[in-house]
């Protein structure tokens, strides 16, 4: 993956969060799963987009479960 281009992540985080912290989380989608965890989905322009979005689930006090690129 070169700097500038698009991959679809998957980031797996402990607990349900509110729709309120979506704006926060870099545009990704939210859903809360049925097993207590909330899924952010979605595609990120970059690393410093990612890591952006890491940077919040930091900010929020969220745990962070699991990052996944998506396969192309």
């Amino acid at each position: 993956m070169t700097a500038t281009a698009t991959a679809v992540y998957t980031i797996r985080l402990d607990g349900h969060l509110g729709d309120h912290w979506a704006w926060r989380l870099g545009g990704l989608d939210l859903r809360r799963e049925p097993d207590g965890t909330t899924t952010l989905s979605g595609a990120v322009s970059d690393q410093s987009h990612l890591h952006a979005v890491l940077a919040a689930v930091r900010d929020i006090g969220a745990t962070l479960l699991e990052v996944r690129r998506e396969p192309q």
